[in-house]
């Protein structure tokens, strides 16, 4: 895979479990606020196995930690640390995604995949082959505003797809939100509510200001960053869809 960041220890990004985080390079979405801009460096290099989901990034370039570099650490670290988080950038991009999975796995790691969702095909077959303890998803926004962070907006019913299959199949799950206008707002949010109307879980997460983002401009309008009340309003928006949305 194209590794762009490794973190050694983690005991938030992987609920109930103490993990390692492997970051890949690439992402298909442009989100002006995106918090990791060099993984999310790269072309969208068109599909490989069409409608699965899964694109070939052109990201051969400076990399992180090598895969092999990771491995050795995991080998020695059996007993002390319980899983693997995959994130981004965005890991279903990487087309050795479910080699390294079934590595990890035969090595006694708990996996957890951090996605946009526009690779339903990809996650179809982590799931199938129960290659996931847990996977989290990010929703961006409603449908009608999803096409102002997307590449390809055909990429839509893709996540719309995963939203369904998440749902259906994930062993634990949960949707999240990194909430900043003008892509969330109360009735956008009511939209995403729908959108993922009974899910087992939502966190909304405010957008942070004082890092690194995709467009650097984005963190000079004060407008685009919200309170706390403003999360809470929010919060509101969707509770009657999802009971278990809480902010993070």
């Amino acid at each position: 895979m194209y590794i762009g960041g490794f973190q050694k220890n983690s005991l938030i990004d992987f609920p109930g479990t103490i993990a390692c985080v492997v970051f890949t390079r690439g992402c298909n979405f442009t989100c002006p606020y995106c918090h990791n801009p060099d993984l999310a460096a790269g072309s969208d290099g068109g599909d490989r196995f069409g409608d699965s989901g899964l694109d070939q990034p052109d990201l051969r370039q400076s990399q992180g930690p090598d895969q092999k570099e990771i491995l050795a650490f995991l080998e020695k670290r059996k007993g002390m640390i319980e899983g693997v988080v995959i994130t981004g950038g965005e890991p279903t991009l990487q087309a050795d995604l479910i080699d390294f999975i079934q590595t990890v796995r035969q090595m006694g790691y708990k996996v957890k995949v951090d996605t946009n969702g526009t690779a339903p095909g990809i996650l179809g077959m982590l799931f199938d082959q129960g290659l996931l303890e847990y996977l989290a998803m990010d929703i961006k926004t409603d449908t009608d505003h999803y096409p102002m962070i997307m590449k390809n907006p055909g990429y839509l019913d893709r996540v719309m797809e995963s939203i369904s299959l998440v749902m259906e199949k994930a062993p634990a799950y949960e949707f999240r939100t990194t909430c900043a206008k003008p892509f969330v707002t109360p009735a956008i949010m009511e939209n995403i509510g729908k959108m993922i109307q009974g899910a087992a879980s939502y966190v909304l997460q405010p957008c942070s200001r004082n890092v690194d983002m995709l467009d650097p401009n984005f963190a000079a309008v004060d407008d685009h960053f919200l309170s706390v009340d403003d999360m809470e309003a929010l919060k509101a928006a969707v509770l009657p869809f999802v009971k278990n949305t809480r902010i993070r």
